[in-house]
């Protein structure tokens, strides 16, 4: 529409330009004729007057003159007739001609003085009115004996050339109005008709839906675009059928998830139903750039996971707004269908005031929750006003959940993590027949260490609201149902992994989460810079042969101060590494408003300055700070040019920067040296497991990945990836729908559902 619109503008416009040119031209044209058809008269008239004028001159009959010049007084567009003595004064004037003559006309001066026959226009400024002179010499043999000047009012030449102007622009907006609509006709029918066909027909194609090829009836224009479309579009559902067959081969035999596998899983789980997905973070962001409002993905692996299984049933997704053009882009409602290339399911954004924001988010989730359930020896910080806010925004999100599933059928919610511990309850006191999930992705502590927290019942009789709590492995699992045993009435059964409360039996299971298959494949993308390593280092002012790499959030929780000792012992041990041996560290900043987070940046930062001050030299120092924020295409290079990734995580649900080192690795190099208090450790085991808090062990480990012959890295690395790729991001998401679609609602105690394996 906006092509056509263009079009029509731009045509219109020139249609107009072009046609007011002509009738300027034409206009022009007409008045010059004119112009000359009158000054060609009034020479034919004055020669004429001239025979009779002149032989009264001879005679000096002024009076038998003025009655000549009289006689012409009544001619049509005849302004009157002068003559003229040779001193310029008047001898007889047309009484008409009197009220406009008030001095002698130039032309009629130029007779006088070089005797010849001059005529012009004279503007309105001399003659009161336009009029034009023709000035003759009167003449008795070779002696001039005056000037004869004819006079001619050329008003009407005016009043005909704006008749003429009238004519053009009324032709102009006539012809630029039929072209216009013409061109209109043209566009709509001959080519808006068919590309209409076309992309109803490529829209079609995205559902299965449509025929082989295009119903164009204008074969000939069209013909080339028509065959290379429907040949993409063989090729599409040739491609389609493939893999949905092979998604469905893979589902009954079990093999690797992939999105489309998921899609079909999905659909035959839900059976119809609609998911709900409740998540602090949005899968799209809406964000102001010098081009305009842009749609953008934040990094993410949850989007990963969700949005096949949103695509598949058309789902709602229900997170805060983050963008800064997020409210410029939603309806009353503050909903948005996405993807925006291709809407296939919904975002209902909710928007948090700075206070609610600072006391659920930064206050109660990060200072009291975050710390509570990493060991990681800072102390949670609880305050009540933080606890009311946290309250009231899982009580604002639960109203959008409740608002969203009011007219669906035994809807499925799954919400996520840490920051919506109370939701579950909520939803399913109001909504009973509704099937709620909830993935916690941090770790759960000892219940000695989760009864530090004064509100520790009213956070788990929130999370028993759910019929299935998802973590990572199986240890926090036990540390939930440990702590619910201590601090609440209830029964837990250890066969099932549940907790029975008030005859509801809620399901405690273990999802490992994981990367993307796609992730290996992203790391061979031609798209993505190939840097080598050395001259990757020299651009930092590095010259060093062997490099460690570790990517981390700047917090305490990853144990980077830990690392970085590790590698100062290492080099204590292994002084030969010196000048030899560089560690890059990727440390993005994170929640930087919080006084701990801001202090560990400060820690961080000084550890790798004491380091550097003792070991580097011109050339060379042993660890390089990389402190913002990287792209995951700037990442991958690093991952695939290190000899060793390290993953120290004092306390960590999963980590997934250690599955991303082994998806990255398609050479099957490279070492991964694994913190045991990761989740990452139960499932990685060919890693080098270490404990973070032994430098000693540490520093081993480091000389242990440099020094591993290549067949025993590929061996190690081979059966990583191949664990990574089965238990891939697509299994995590399809085993928790799983789960918990086979979970019958209502009253009573029900079975434990099956679960899916990858």
């Amino acid at each position: 529409m906006r092509l056509t619109f263009r079009l029509s503008i731009s045509l219109i416009c020139s249609v107009a330009a072009v046609s007011l040119i002509l009738a300027y031209w034409q206009t022009r044209a007409d008045m010059r004729s004119l112009n000359r058809e009158l000054e060609r008269h009034a020479l034919v008239l004055a020669e004429s007057v001239a025979k009779s004028a002149e032989p009264l001159m001879e005679k000096n009959s002024y009076r038998e003159l003025q009655r000549l010049v009289d006689r012409f007084k009544d001619r049509e567009q005849l302004a009157g007739l002068a003559v003229y003595g040779m001193g310029g004064n008047a001898l007889a004037v047309s009484s008409s001609l009197k009220t406009h003559l008030d001095r002698l006309p130039a032309p009629a001066q130029q007779a006088l003085e070089d005797g010849t026959t001059h005529q012009a226009f004279l503007a309105p400024e001399s003659m009161q009115v336009p009029m034009h002179v023709v000035a003759l010499p009167l003449r008795s043999d070779q002696t001039i004996l005056g000037v004869l000047a004819v006079f001619h009012d050329t008003t009407y030449i005016d009043r005909q050339a704006a008749a003429l102007w009238r004519r053009a622009l009324v032709g102009v907006a006539i012809q630029t109005l039929l072209i216009g609509f013409i061109t209109l006709l043209m566009i709509r029918w001959g080519f808006g008709r068919p590309l209409i066909r076309m992309t109803q027909w490529l829209r079609e194609q995205h559902t299965g839906t449509s025929s082989q090829r295009p119903h164009i009836s204008e074969p000939g224009e069209f013909e080339p675009l028509t065959r290379e479309v429907t040949r993409l579009a063989s090729s599409l559902v040739a491609a389609r059928a493939a893999a949905e067959e092979e998604a469905r081969l893979r589902e009954s035999a079990e093999s690797n998830w992939t999105a489309e596998r998921l899609r079909v899983f999905v659909q035959s789980r839900l059976g119809g139903d609609r998911l709900f997905a409740v998540s602090n973070r949005e899968p799209y962001e809406h964000v102001h750039t010098p081009d305009g409002i842009r749609c953008v993905v934040p990094a993410s692996g949850l989007v990963t996971a969700l949005e096949p299984v949103l695509r598949a049933c058309h789902g709602t997704w229900i997170a805060q707004a983050t963008g800064d053009a997020d409210d410029q882009a939603v309806d009353g409602w503050g909903r948005v269908r996405v993807p925006p290339e291709h809407p296939q399911y919904t975002l209902r954004r909710i928007w948090l005031t700075a206070e609610e924001e600072r006391g659920f988010y930064l206050g109660f989730a990060n200072e009291g929750l975050w710390p509570l359930c990493h060991i990681a020896h800072t102390r949670p910080t609880f305050r009540v006003d933080d606890w009311e806010m946290y309250r009231e925004v899982n009580h604002k999100f639960a109203e959008a959940v409740l608002e969203e599933i009011a007219e669906e059928q035994s809807p499925v919610v799954l919400v996520q993590d840490y920051h919506f511990a109370l939701l579950p309850r909520i939803i399913k006191q109001r909504r009973p027949d509704a099937r709620v999930a909830i993935f916690w992705h941090i770790p759960w502590p000892n219940s000695e260490a989760f009864g530090i927290c004064p509100w520790q019942r009213e956070l788990l009789d929130g999370l028993l609201g759910a019929d299935l709590i998802g973590f990572h492995i199986q240890g926090h699992c036990n540390n939930f149902l440990d702590t619910v045993d201590r601090a609440l009435e209830s029964r837990i059964d250890r066969e099932r992994f549940g907790v029975l409360r008030e005859d509801r039996l809620t399901l405690v299971q273990p999802f490992p989460i994981s990367v993307s298959p796609d992730e290996a494949d992203a790391g061979a993308r031609e798209d993505l810079p190939h840097l080598e390593r050395a001259a990757f280092l020299e651009d930092l002012g590095v010259h060093a042969t062997c490099m460690g790499v570790g990517v981390d959030r700047i917090d305490y929780t990853k144990g980077i101060p830990e690392r970085f000792r590790g590698i100062e012992s290492f080099l204590e041990k292994y002084p030969a590494y010196k000048n030899e041996f560089t560690f890059v560290q990727i440390g993005s900043p994170s929640r930087t408003q919080i006084e701990r987070y801001h202090d560990m940046m400060q820690e961080v930062v000084q550890e790798a300055e004491r380091i550097n001050r003792r070991f580097q030299t011109a050339s060379w120092k042993p660890i390089v700070l990389l402190p913002r924020q990287h792209t995951h295409a700037e990442i991958l290079p690093l991952y695939r040019m290190a000899d060793f990734c390290m993953v120290t995580s004092l306390h960590d649900g999963m980590n997934l920067v250690a599955k991303e080192f082994v998806a990255a690795r398609q050479d099957e190099q490279g070492v991964l040296i694994l913190s045991r208090f990761a989740g990452a450790s139960h499932e990685l085991s060919d890693a080098l497991i270490v404990n973070p808090y032994n430098t000693e062990e540490l520093a081993g480990s480091i000389h242990r990945a440099l020094e591993m012959p290549p067949e025993e890295r590929r061996f190690r690395m081979q059966r990583m990836r191949e664990i990574v790729r089965e238990r891939n991001i697509y299994c995590w998401a399809g085993s928790l729908i799983g789960g918990l679609c086979a979970i019958r609602t209502g009253n009573g105690v029900r079975h434990r559902p099956p679960l899916v394996h990858a």
